[in-house]
């Protein structure tokens, strides 16, 4: 899986335009795609929800979205919002 990361400063940035943004990057990279799995650490929230698990010391919201076709993790911020896209 390809990382790309992102560092906003000067500006606000909340979970919405993160995953615009997100979303944005990875119609970049990878043309049509999809959000596979996400983290909003600002909050404790995550998707898939029910991945309360951690696998060889990653989260299981990561690795669901790895194992299920993720090809791009765009991570803002030092992990304050992380994006899995196909």
């Amino acid at each position: 899986m390809k990382d790309i990361l992102i560092a906003i400063t000067g500006a606000v940035l909340d979970f919405d335009l993160a995953r615009n943004m997100a979303r944005i990057i990875a119609q970049q990279e990878n043309g049509e795609t999809d959000c596979l799995a996400w983290s909003d650490a600002r909050q404790g929230r995550q998707s898939p929800g029910s991945v309360q698990c951690e696998i060889k010391g990653r989260p299981g919201w990561e690795v669901y979205g790895e194992s299920h076709g993720g090809r791009l993790k765009i991570s803002f911020n030092a992990g304050e919002y992380v994006f899995i896209h196909s």
